[in-house]
């Protein structure tokens, strides 16, 4: 099984975990995290995730977060047809970041996105 997380997850256990719903999410995020390092499941990259995670003002989250890069599988870059199909995704009112996220998820043929 192949999973593509977008930067949001890989940022989700460093947010507040005061709300119910975020320490849910955070407790998710850190059992796929278990089953891509076991390899129950693979994780792929993509180039929307490098460019998202150099901005992240916290250099050490940061730094955590690009760790992930070296276990995935895969690491999807810029193409034609990750572009084309970006802007398919944007047609329906998907934003440009998610659409390009998106797009390297089916690229990578993955069974899950988030």
């Amino acid at each position: 099984m192949k999973i593509y997380l977008n930067n949001c997850c890989f940022n989700r256990p460093y947010d507040d975990q005061d709300s119910l719903l975020v320490r849910i999410e955070t407790e998710v995020k850190l059992e796929i995290q278990d089953r891509v390092r076991s390899g129950m499941i693979e994780l792929v990259w993509s180039y929307m995730l490098d460019y998202e995670n150099s901005r992240n003002p916290y250099e050490e989250r940061s730094e955590e977060i690009f760790e992930w890069r070296k276990i995935a599988i895969d690491n999807i870059l810029e193409s034609e047809s990750v572009l084309i199909r970006m802007h398919g995704y944007e047609k329906t009112g998907i934003k440009s970041t998610d659409a390009l996220h998106i797009s390297c998820a089916v690229q990578a043929n993955c069974n899950y996105f988030r």
